[in-house]
């Protein structure tokens, strides 16, 4: 039987170590147990999903709203804070 050598951490060590079944357990038999996810990624699994988050309620839609609309970039953006006037230069 062929072989292949990895390297993984000391976390995924002590995971495949606690999977044995029994102190001679080879690693490889343990990974062959497992049950990898065959499912890909859908739109349809993504709208199941939202299907069960909490919906916003109007008040809070408001209030992002109202944050949005009073948010502005400084007048001088160089400077924080009120706007500044203009340095007039004298040479």
């Amino acid at each position: 039987m062929a072989t292949k050598t990895i390297s993984i951490d000391l976390e995924a060590y002590e995971r495949l170590r606690a999977a044995r079944r029994t102190p001679n357990e080879s690693f490889s038999q343990v990974i062959m147990r497992a049950h990898w996810r065959n499912e890909s990624a859908t739109a349809a699994a993504l709208l199941d999903a939202l299907a069960e988050l909490p919906t916003v309620s109007a008040d809070v839609l408001e209030r992002l709203d109202e944050a949005q609309r009073a948010d502005a970039p400084p007048a001088d953006q160089w400077r924080p804070g009120p706007a500044s006037t203009p340095r007039s230069s004298s040479t």
